[in-house]
């Protein structure tokens, strides 16, 4: 039987264990161009001066729009949930001891 046209069609989607652990970043930058949205997700360590890209998502810009959509419900969800998100009201500044104390060694 043909599916019916206002049914919604059930995706599988595998996660394998590697992927399923995540990569944590704690700094994002965007770039785009006319035919897409480039996301690379950077973990900053302390007292490392580099920093390393941990994973590069690449999404159309309709792609972006909805993950821009999904995160603006999931980011309202939370704080509806867990109040607000607080936010530095200066542009972000990462010290390259995070705060804490620099050891020696």
């Amino acid at each position: 039987m043909a599916d019916q046209p206002n049914e919604k069609q059930q995706i599988n989607i595998e996660l394998s264990e590697e992927v399923a652990e995540g990569v944590y970043s704690n700094l994002a930058m965007i770039a785009h161009s006319n035919s897409e949205f480039v996301v690379d997700f950077i973990r900053m360590m302390p007292g490392v001066p580099k920093a390393k890209v941990k994973s590069r998502i690449i999404l159309t810009p309709e792609h972006a729009k909805r993950l821009l959509n999904a995160l603006e419900d999931n980011v309202r969800k939370y704080e509806d949930s867990f109040g607000p998100i607080k936010q530095a009201d200066e542009e972000l500044k990462f010290p390259m001891n995070f705060g804490g104390t620099i050891g020696e060694a």
